[in-house]
């Protein structure tokens, strides 16, 4: 309040009006969108569904239609369940027809649509069907609080490998982490080739594809069903509504580390390759200089300069070869250089599996005679009397005192 006694309009809601047609008797919904950083609890007008009375215009003047292709293993399933895919379009009067020859689905308005949006919504209805979904959970997009969105992976990642890998990972072991986003999401997911196809509302529609396309990324999904699961606990509590919710979020950051880490890392694998090179049987001279190659003499002058491109030709006589020998002369030098990287990093490779060196066991006859010649020895030492090494010393210390007195005569 004011000093006026007026109440203080906050400067976000000072050029808001009145809405005379937003009264009480108007259903409204509410609906909790969590953002990354907040939640807040929007309100809408509930929208009914579409019904033949409420178009007034009558029967489209023109016909709409949606074709797509389907790949050949597709085609044995549509075959059977078409005659399910045409009962459900026909309750909101679209014809749909499938293509053999050509492998093609279409669908078209008729003369007794009346819902001008269903006709997309069909399209997306074959689109589904084409990526694999199957027809029961494919009918559920013509409601219309469904939507859909294909993802396309295939271009993402270019190693084939790396792609199946990732591709993998969306999925987890048993199925467990595409389980873990559909509950969380409250969405459909079916990864199928290259294409991730999902089915929701619109607002889980966006984290399902933020979560794939990490994930193709090199981000493992866990990291965002985390997020979602600390937002679901988060939006039940109303206290939190108009706060921030940054401090309860994870940071998921990349660790640097420190030169002396660094440091450690470096040692700790420039121990493990001198274990690996000793194992292999090299020498003391060899390993030392893999670990520092020789320091270069240090001259004040420049070096000599260096012979042109030309001029190495010139020498080796490949300026005078045609175009097509010279070519053929490079890839057999490239040819042969691939053959002796290949070779050297085998080499390396093998280094690891070398068995060391191991002593052979001592057989029974060299265990006896070791244990009797034990057996002596002790013998030995028990029978020495031990006033002897007493008296050596004495006679030690005695040839002391004599050295002594003859350098104090001197």
């Amino acid at each position: 309040m004011s000093d006026s006694g007026e109440p203080v309009v906050s400067k976000n809601k000072a050029h808001r009006k009145d809405k005379p047609w937003d009264t009480d008797d108007i259903d409204h919904v509410s609906y909790l969108l969590p953002r990354v950083g907040s939640s807040r609890t929007y309100w809408q007008w509930k929208v009914d569904p579409f019904q033949p009375t409420d178009n007034k215009a009558g029967a489209f003047t023109e016909e709409s239609s949606f074709a797509t292709l389907f790949p050949k293993y597709r085609e044995k399933y549509l075959r059977e369940v078409w005659s399910a895919v045409t009962r459900a379009l026909d309750t909101h009067g679209v014809a749909c027809t499938l293509d053999l020859v050509h492998g093609s689905m279409s669908v078209k308005t008729t003369r007794k649509t009346y819902d001008p949006y269903i006709i997309l919504k069909a399209r997306d209805m074959i689109k589904l069907l084409a990526r694999g979904v199957a027809v029961s959970q494919a009918v559920k997009i013509l409601d219309d609080a469904v939507a859909c969105d294909i993802i396309k992976i295939g271009t993402l990642v270019r190693n084939k490998e790396r792609f199946v890998k990732r591709r993998q990972r969306i999925i987890g072991p048993d199925g467990s982490t595409l389980k873990a986003i559909e509950l969380l999401t409250n969405c459909y997911v079916l990864v199928q080739g290259s294409t991730v196809s999902v089915m929701g509302p619109y607002k889980s529609l966006k984290e399902v594809r933020r979560i794939v396309l990490d994930c193709m990324k090199n981000i493992h999904p866990i990291y965002r069903i985390k997020e979602l699961m600390i937002r679901r606990e988060l939006a039940k509590d109303p206290k939190l509504a108009t706060e921030s919710w940054d401090r309860f979020l994870p940071q998921f950051r990349k660790r640097h580390l420190k030169t002396s880490e660094k440091t450690a890392k470096k040692n700790e694998k420039l121990e493990g390759k001198k274990e690996a090179w000793k194992a292999a049987g090299m020498g003391a001279e060899e390993i030392a200089k893999k670990e520092k190659p020789a320091k270069k003499v240090y001259t004040p002058f420049p070096p000599a300069q260096q012979p042109r491109k030309v001029d190495l030709q010139l020498e080796s006589g490949e300026y005078f070869l045609k175009a097509t020998e010279r070519e053929a002369q490079e890839t057999e030098k490239r040819k042969q250089k691939q053959a002796e990287t290949t070779e050297k990093r085998r080499a390396e490779r093998a280094e690891a599996f070398i068995a060391p060196v191991e002593k052979a066991e001592q057989t029974v006859e060299e265990k006896k005679r070791h244990r009797k010649r034990t057996a002596m020895e002790l013998e030995m030492d028990a029978e020495e009397p031990d006033g002897v090494e007493k008296s050596k010393k004495k006679k030690k210390k005695r040839h002391e005192k004599k050295g002594g007195g003859d350098d104090d005569d001197s």
